[in-house]
C-alpha cells in the first residue's frame, strides 16, 4: 500500500501533505526532526490519509492536494477536525 497523509503542526498550525509506503515510520520521521523541511514545525498530528495500491495513484493525489484548488479541498474536507486542531493548539 501506498499513502497520502496529511500532518497538522501543533506549533505553528500549518499543515504538510506527504506520500510514503510506510504511514508510521514517515510519521515518526517527522517527529523525531528526520525531515528538514518539517523539523521546525513539530510536533505534528496525523489527521488525513488516503491508501492506494499503486504508488502513482497516491503521488498524483499528493500533487494535487499541493496545488490551491487540493489545498481549498483539504480545508473543506477537514474543516472540524482543522478546526478544532486550531482551538486546541
Amino acid at each position: 500500500m501506498f499513502y497520502v497523509y496529511v500532518l497538522l503542526s501543533q506549533k505553528s498550525k500549518r499543515l504538510y501533505v506527504g506520500s510514503t509506503g510506510d504511514i508510521r515510520k514517515r510519521i515518526r520521521e517527522h517527529n523525531e526532526g528526520k525531515v528538514r523541511s518539517t523539523k521546525a514545525y513539530r510536533p505534528w498530528q496525523l489527521v488525513f490519509y488516503e491508501g492506494f495500491r499503486g504508488k502513482a495513484d497516491a503521488l498524483r493525489d499528493e500533487k494535487f492536494y499541493k496545488t490551491g484548488f487540493g489545498k481549498e479541498a483539504l480545508k473543506s474536507k477537514l474543516k472540524e477536525t482543522l478546526w478544532e486542531g486550531w482551538l486546541n493548539g
